[in-house]
C-alpha cells in the first residue's frame, strides 16, 4: 500500500475516547496501512468529552471559518489537529461548538439519543469533504466507520458528485453491530433532501434507525467490509446480496493481511 493515500472517516477513535470495536480499529486500520508506507489522515468529531489539553488539540485556523448548510442554517466549522503520540499519525477533528460542544459522544445522562443526531452526521460529513478539499489532498480510498460517518457515502455520491478532486476516490465502508436503539430524527430524510439528495436514494431514512442507516451508506459505497461477528442476520444478507465487492468478517489478528488484500485486489 506504499504511498496509496487512503482517508479515514470515523465516529469514534482511540486514543481520544473509550475502547470499542469501532474506535479500536478506526486507530488499527490506518496504523496497519501508515506502518505499510502508505499516506493516511483521519477525521473525526471534536466530541465535547475528548481533553483538548492532554490531546494536544489546536485549531487550524487557515482550515476553519467556513459556514456548512445543514438544513437551512448556516453553522460554522471549525477544524482542529492532533498528532497521536509515537504513530505520527495526524488526526483532524470538525468542530462546531452547537452540535459538538455538549459533554458525550451520541446521548445524554439518561442514554437518550440528541435529537440532533441526524444533523450531526450531515455536517460531519460535509465538514470532512470540504476540509479534504481545502487540504487539496487526493484519497485514493474514504474508508467510513460508525454510523454517525455514514452520510459520507451519501454526500459524496450526489452533493459533491462533480467535485474532479475525487474522481477517482472509491469509498469503503466498515459495517459494525447496532450501536443504538430507536431512532433519529423523523425529518431526516427530507434534511439529507435539502441538498438535492433523490429520495429514491435515501428512502430508508424515511426510518432512519441504525440498520436502515447502514443500508443507504452501504448502497453508496463501492465496497463494504464486515467489522463485526455482530452484525445482524438482516443487515449481513443485504450485504451478500447488494452486489458491493465485500469482505466478510475476519478476526483481529488476522484483519491486517485480510483487509490489505481488499484494498488492492477489489477496491484500488
Amino acid at each position: 500500500m506504499e504511498d496509496k493515500r487512503i482517508l479515514y472517516v470515523s465516529s469514534e477513535v482511540v486514543p481520544y475516547l473509550a475502547e470499542n470495536e469501532v474506535s479500536l480499529m478506526s486507530y488499527d486500520v490506518p496504523k496497519m496501512i501508515n506502518d505499510q508506507g502508505g499516506q493516511i489522515r483521519i477525521f473525526m468529531p471534536r466530541y465535547g468529552n475528548i481533553n483538548e489539553r492532554r490531546h494536544q488539540l489546536h485549531e487550524v485556523i487557515r482550515l476553519s471559518g467556513m459556514n456548512l448548510v445543514v438544513n437551512d442554517m448556516d453553522m460554522p466549522l471549525i477544524i482542529k489537529v492532533a498528532s497521536i503520540p509515537k504513530e505520527r499519525i495526524q488526526v483532524y477533528f470538525i468542530d462546531n461548538d452547537e452540535y459538538f460542544k455538549r459533554k458525550a459522544t451520541f446521548t445524554d445522562e439518561e442514554g437518550v439519543l440528541y435529537p440532533d443526531n441526524d444533523e450531526r452526521a450531515i455536517f460531519f460529513a460535509k465538514g470532512v469533504v470540504e476540509t479534504v478539499k481545502k487540504l487539496n489532498w487526493v484519497p485514493d480510498i474514504i474508508h467510513v466507520h460508525g454510523w454517525l460517518a455514514a452520510m459520507l457515502p451519501v454526500y459524496m455520491k450526489h452533493f459533491y458528485k462533480n467535485e474532479a478532486l475525487f474522481s477517482d476516490t472509491k469509498i469503503v465502508t466498515s459495517v459494525y453491530g447496532q450501536s443504538f436503539d430507536g431512532t433519529l430524527d423523523q425529518t431526516m430524510m427530507n434534511k439529507v433532501m435539502f441538498d438535492n439528495v433523490p429520495e429514491e436514494s435515501v428512502k430508508d431514512l424515511a426510518v432512519p434507525n441504525f440498520e436502515n442507516i447502514m443500508k443507504t451508506s452501504i448502497l453508496h459505497s463501492d465496497a463494504v467490509i464486515v467489522a463485526s461477528e455482530d452484525v445482524s442476520s438482516s443487515l449481513t444478507k443485504f450485504i451478500e446480496t447488494s452486489g458491493k465487492p465485500f469482505l466478510p468478517f475476519v478476526p483481529k489478528d488476522k484483519f491486517a493481511e485480510a483487509y490489505t488484500a481488499f484494498y488492492k485486489n477489489q477496491v484500488l
